[in-house]
């Protein structure tokens, strides 16, 4: 049986934001016990043509919120883009993943076949599933990879553990 749009979007987004905010808590603690402001961690980046972890955090959050709103044709909240410390990172992170949370499953009833218009492809669109599948999932990972790597590269220590947290097991 092929994986609802709900399954494949809403438990994903759920875990990897939870993930996200696990991330901006380590990195206070992190600072705190340096003894440096974690908001100096707000522009860093990992090459001059790349945004900044302040910029990743709000693409990923974003990209969250967006697809679930694109695919279900729900309005999504708005975020101003103005987060200049990790509390605001934090707060946006959790409005995302609130979001997310707040659409019930029947409102992805159709949303594999519901053809998605592009905003950066004026006339153009998508298939909900190739929509999530080929453009979000990715888009959303490349900006969460993104923020775990600017953080890893400024002395946060974390690892694998901190981005694969579960797995359903079962006995073989």
């Amino acid at each position: 049986m092929p994986t609802s749009m709900y399954d494949l979007t809403v438990p994903l987004f759920r875990h990897m934001l939870g993930n996200l905010q696990g991330w901006l808590d380590k990195a206070k603690a992190e600072a705190e016990r340096k003894g440096y402001p974690v908001d100096n961690l707000v522009t860093a980046r990992l090459a001059p043509d790349q945004y900044d972890l302040r910029k990743q955090v709000q693409a990923a959050c974003d990209t969250a919120k967006f697809t679930v709103a694109r695919v279900t044709g729900t309005p999504p909240p708005v975020h101003a883009d103005t987060e200049q410390t990790f509390p605001e990172l934090a707060a946006r992170v959790a409005s995302a993943l609130a979001f997310v949370e707040s659409v019930p499953e029947s409102a992805f009833e159709g949303a594999e076949e519901r053809v998605v218009p592009l905003p950066f492809r004026p006339g153009k669109g998508a298939v909900g599933r190739s929509y999530v599948r080929d453009l979000q999932l990715p888009n959303f990972f490349f900006h969460l990879n993104h923020v775990y790597a600017i953080l890893r590269h400024n002395g946060v220590p974390l690892g694998k553990s901190d981005v694969i947290t579960r797995v359903d097991l079962v006995d073989v």
